[in-house]
Parts: structure tokens; C-alpha cells; sequence
């Protein structure tokens, strides 16, 4: 068995905002070549287990630990190894889209940075609008641009919150692509989607979790589409 540590390791976490509970004693893992879908209804936990995981937000109880190291000790150095695709899109809308991506890789203190970026808007399907402001850009090339951003330093794990908003068949696509090459290449993917269908076809393991609580956390392979669903349905009643 490997010793490598996983690479998000959570320790009955919690997370309160006020009076309201939003992560409750949850223990999930992260390991190298895996994929997670992070199911559930509206409000049951999902974003703010990402933020958690993206040391975006603090849990207000249990540890975190990222790449064998308390998280919130070494964010910097996480943050650093992770690409993180959120609900808004972190971009300049006034910078063309090659502008942005070298000013994020830049920030990631990368070398050769007009390659990097060139080779990000190729591997999201962009090149052509390469000189093109993003807020030309319509809602789903906007999150081709933002799943760049995320690639752009080659993170080893990608945590991405509906990525495939505002997406067609083709982005779907290109982000399909983009999860199995990480996943391939031994990093790693934990992502969010409504889309129950499209996200556990991208998953190697299934979370669900409902009322801040993880109710269901098993390998693809070991639990069926009509089970994932019912304990979807499960945690939208739950939450009523």
C-alpha cells in the first residue's frame, strides 16, 4: 500500500454561520487518481465543503488536513496546488483572454508565460478568441475561460463548483476531457453538478451529502445511478 498521504484528509469538521449548522462531523478523503462527485440538494453543504477543502473558508470545528499538512497552517503551499473553478468566474472582463491568463500566471510565479496561457485556451477550445475581452465572451466560453485559469499552473487537484455551468455539449466535452487527463496523470478532481448523470459518469467515487452531513460516500462502481438519486431525494426532503 502506498504511503503517500491523501491529498484532502477532513476530520469531523464542522461549520456553523450562526445559528445555522452547514457541515456537520464530516470525514471524507481525497486520494491521487481519483475523481469525487459532490452530490446533493441545494443548500446541503456542497460549496461550503469546497471552500472548506480550497482553504477559502475555516471550519469552525475539526481538522483539515492537505497533502499530509494541517491546511489552514500551510495555505499558502495548498493554495498553490490546487486549481479552483467557483460560482463567480475569477477573470478581468476588460483583459483579453490570453491578458488574463498571464496575469494569473504570473501570480502563480510561472515561467513562460505566454506558452502557458496559449496552452491553456487550446486545451479549453479558446484559441481563436485568444485577443478577445472576456466580457465579449458569452456565459459558457466566460467558464471555458475560468476552467483555464484553473488549469493554467497544472494544480493537483482541481475543485470545481458546477464547472459546467452555462456550458453546451461541446464545453461539456471539453471538460470531461479536462477531469479524466487529471485524473490520468494522478491528480485529482472533487466537483459539484446538478447534473447528476453527466457527474457521476466523470466520478471514480460519489459523495453525497445532505444537511451538512455525508450520507452516501462509495466507489462508482459499487453503487447505482438509482441510488445516488434516491439519496439525493433523500437530503431535498430532508432539508424542507
Amino acid at each position: 500500500m502506498s504511503s503517500t498521504p491523501p491529498f484532502f484528509e477532513t476530520s469531523h469538521v464542522y461549520k456553523r454561520f450562526g445559528t445555522k449548522i452547514a457541515l456537520r462531523d464530516v470525514n471524507v478523503t481525497l486520494v491521487a487518481g481519483e475523481s469525487v462527485a459532490l452530490l446533493g440538494a441545494n443548500g446541503a453543504g456542497k460549496t461550503t465543503l469546497l471552500r472548506t477543502l480550497a482553504t477559502l473558508s475555516r471550519p469552525t470545528r475539526g481538522q483539515v488536513l492537505a497533502f499530509g499538512v494541517e491546511a489552514w497552517g500551510a495555505r499558502a503551499d495548498v493554495r498553490s496546488r490546487i486549481g479552483v473553478v467557483a460560482h463567480q468566474p475569477y477573470v478581468y472582463p476588460e483583459l483579453t483572454c490570453t491578458e488574463n491568463l498571464a496575469f494569473f500566471a504570473t501570480m502563480f510565479g510561472l515561467d513562460d508565460v505566454g506558452r502557458r496561457a496559449a496552452t491553456a485556451l487550446d486545451r479549453v477550445g479558446l484559441t481563436k478568441r485568444a485577443d478577445d475581452r472576456a466580457a465579449t465572451l458569452s456565459r459558457g466560453l466566460l467558464q471555458r475561460l475560468n476552467l483555464a485559469r484553473a488549469i493554467l499552473h497544472e494544480p493537483l487537484v482541481l475543485v470545481l463548483d458546477e464547472p459546467d455551468t452555462g456550458l453546451d455539449a461541446a464545453g461539456r466535452e471539453v471538460l470531461s476531457e479536462i477531469v479524466r487527463s487529471q485524473v490520468a496523470r494522478g491528480g485529482s478532481v472533487v466537483l459539484t453538478t446538478h447534473a447528476l448523470e453527466y457527474g457521476v459518469d466523470l466520478a471514480t467515487r460519489v459523495v453525497v451529502i445532505a444537511e451538512g452531513q455525508v450520507v452516501l460516500d462509495q466507489p462508482r462502481e459499487r453503487v447505482s445511478d438509482v441510488e445516488v438519486a434516491a439519496a439525493i431525494a433523500g437530503s431535498a426532503l430532508a432539508g424542507r
